[in-house]
């Protein structure tokens, strides 16, 4: 923001020189980046913070100096320049959520003519451009005030209406940069008659704008919603001085003193004469009351400062901010940044002096710790770094095409609501107005990404909420913390071109049961099932303690497609919410086997319906001596197998605490194994 010295010098009485104002201005938050001069004046540049609109003017700027320096202001009331009309449907409002007041002002027999001098150099000193006196007021006082403005030749407007109204879809204008832009009925649009003349807030249109020609002025100065207009500057990829001003927030006060300014200015220098006057007010402004039970010690409780009452009610004050009672303060219509007692202590603290703040070290305390479950999910995360894994951290919210694409985790939406799902209302993303009801969604995008810069071997992983609507009238959005992975392409040696295998369904179960040792829980369990987003014969139920917790599986066919992946993806998504509340596991330390195992791997033949988790329980279930370990190696299901049959190879290790253990041993129990899965499970060793 570009601030003029001898402007400034018009609004409030200063004292100080232009070097000692920077650093006046700086110390209360206005941070001046520096001094130049501009011919006889000296020109500040503001690095202000999106919440401080009020100072996007040079009166925004001369009430901190007021504040500051407790100098008075010199701003004069402009002339009124009514009389108001009689007709009040010069002016209709048809959308007041979006349009809270709206002015305008006829102003006839004006001749358009280069500016004065005076106002020339003013606006050149702050890198403004020059077109005509009227289009140069409409900025002055723009820049004077902080108010937007625009002035529409009031002869080209049909009707000599003015109409406020949502654009409709298709509606089209050619704005002041001659481009046509094509509007949408979320915009708001100032209308005549027949058309749009202007996209409110942001740009005017060039058929209806000042020219050589021009005689009669309808002046507008207007106060829009303020998201509305960033929506709308966004969509057209268009950013001007009034939306940057609109979308922050003006005062919808200082309406009637802005169009009495630039009036007075028009009939001055464009010998104008001022005519009828519309002000429609439908929202009107109610100041934000901020309660302070004690606001001399919520200063020193927050900040350490010893101010006395009187002088922070002068820097309130001074700020316009109204003490109305003991307890309550009324924000005045400037300032949109201040809603809790927090904000009146900043104000208090930047204005006294943060620089008076002691430099005292706070006592001493204990270092911060992780809590317990955040240690673990520390460890669940290096455990799956050490796997190969990276970590992604994606958005919270989606577009509603993903809704209906993946079956969600159990007992998490509530069917009996109409609407279960959370939807945004200005997303700052386009199209993504739903918080995630799934963490998959996002991790398929990542994987995409990742396919479209030829990365084909990927392996992914998410801790992460997700949302849905509560079934209790009033209450907050239902959070839960999930798991999820993704895995797809080729394991690969380091430096070596070829790779060894296909990932396949079992390295996402290997590496969601490591994520699971890794939080020190008993082991999870999968059951065959079907699940929507997977495929049929390759997915199965995560359970936890005998509960459904999520799925795993490889994802269908038509979810591939529509991502455009050609190879296989397997995913698995659990309720990690429900593991960090299970109580851990005691750790139990052994010493390291002396004599050595002997290890045998079987290759079973067996019904698709037969799996490795029903093999392994099987075995165990009769606590064979010197069996120590039963392990999974393989599943085969291709040529030469029968349509309902899979080959499944599992590995066997015996192992005895007292003595190397013979073959002649080993084979006594290793039949005794076979012989009983055959037996339980009508399966048949693989020769």
């Amino acid at each position: 923001m570009i601030i003029s010295y001898n402007w400034l010098k018009d609004l409030v009485e200063v004292n100080l020189s232009p070097q000692e104002l920077a650093n006046e201005l700086t110390k209360v938050g206005l941070a001046v980046e520096g001094v130049h001069q501009a011919n006889d004046d000296f020109v500040f540049d503001i690095d202000l913070t999106s919440n401080r609109s009020d100072c996007l003017s040079h009166l925004g700027v001369a009430r901190e100096i007021r504040a500051i320096t407790n100098y008075e202001l010199l701003i004069t009331n402009h002339k009124d320049q009514k009389p108001k009309t009689e007709d009040q449907n010069v002016v209709t409002i048809q959308d007041a959520d979006l349009c809270h007041r709206f002015t305008a002002r006829i102003i006839r027999n004006v001749r358009i003519a280069p500016s004065p001098d005076w106002l020339k150099k003013r606006l050149e000193a702050i890198g403004e451009r020059t077109i005509n006196n009227v289009a140069d007021i409409s900025n002055y006082v723009m820049h004077e005030l902080g108010q937007p403005m625009h002035a529409f030749d009031f002869n080209k407007l049909a009707e000599n209406r003015i109409v406020i109204r949502r654009a409709r879809n298709g509606e089209t204008i050619k704005t002041l940069d001659e481009a046509r832009r094509k509007l949408n009925d979320t915009m708001l649009a100032i209308c005549d008659a027949e058309k749009p003349v202007a996209v409110a807030g942001v740009m005017g249109g060039f058929d209806s704008g000042i020219t050589e020609e021009t005689t009669n002025v309808l002046l507008e100065v207007a106060y829009f919603k303020r998201e509305n207009i960033r929506q709308t500057s966004r969509k057209l990829n268009l950013t001007t001085e009034a939306s940057y001003r609109f979308e922050r927030g003006v005062d919808i006060e200082n309406l009637i003193r802005a169009s009495n300014r630039a009036t007075e200015l028009i009939c001055e220098l464009a010998n104008g004469e001022a005519g009828e006057f519309v002000d429609v007010y439908p929202t009107k402004f109610v100041p934000n009351k901020i309660q302070s039970k004690d606001i001399q010690f919520a200063v020193k409780r927050l900040t350490g400062l010893d101010v006395e009452k009187n002088e922070i009610l002068r820097i309130l004050n001074a700020l316009g901010i109204q003490s109305k009672s003991e307890t309550i303060y009324l924000s005045p219509s400037w300032r949109h940044d201040l809603a809790i007692e927090e904000d009146l202590v900043e104000e208090v603290a930047r204005i006294y002096g943060y620089d008076k703040i002691a430099e005292e070290l706070p006592p001493s305390v204990n270092a911060g710790e992780y809590q317990p479950n955040e240690m673990r999910k520390l460890h669940l995360r290096q455990t799956l770094a050490n796997l190969g894994f990276d970590e992604a951290i994606n958005y919270s919210f989606i577009d509603t095409h993903s809704d209906e694409k993946f079956e969600l985790i159990p007992d998490f939406v509530h069917e009996n609501l109409d609407e279960k799902f959370i939807s945004l209302k200005d997303s700052i993303i386009e199209g993504a107005t739903r918080m995630r009801p799934s963490l998959l969604s996002g991790l398929l995008d990542a994987v995409r990404t990742n396919f479209n810069h030829r990365r084909r071997d990927i392996k992914l992983f998410e801790l992460g909420k997700v949302f849905s609507a509560s079934d209790k009238e009033n209450d907050l959005p239902e959070e839960k913390e999930l798991f999820a992975l993704v895995v797809t392409g080729s394991e690969t040696l380091q430096n070596k071109a070829m790779p060894l295998r296909e990932y396949d369904f079992y390295d996402a179960k290997g590496a969601l049961e490591s994520a699971a040792n890794a939080l020190n829980i008993p082991a999870l369990e999968f059951k065959t099932k079907d699940v929507k987003h997977l495929r049929k014969g390759q997915s199965a139920a995560v359970l936890f303690n005998g509960k459904q917790i999520g799925a795993i599986g490889r994802l269908t066919d038509e979810i591939t497609s529509a991502y455009k992946f050609k190879q296989p993806v397997f995913v698995a998504e659990i309720n990690l919410q429900v593991l960090l509340e299970a109580k851990e596991q005691e750790v139990l330390y052994k010493p390291l086997p002396v004599f050595p195992s002997i290890v045998r791997d079987v290759s079973l033949l067996a019904n698709r319906s037969v799996n490795f988790a029903d093999i392994k329980q099987a075995i165990e279930a009769e606590n064979f001596e010197l069996l120590r370990k039963v392990g999974f190696v393989d599943v085969y299901e291709g040529e030469g197998m029968m349509n309902n049959e899979r080959s499944i190879t599992i590995r066997l290790e015996y192992r005895s605490n007292e003595r190397t253990l013979l073959e002649e041993e080993v084979e006594k129990i290793h039949a005794r194994i076979l012989q009983n899965i055959e037996s339980k499970l009508d399966v048949k060793q693989r020769l």
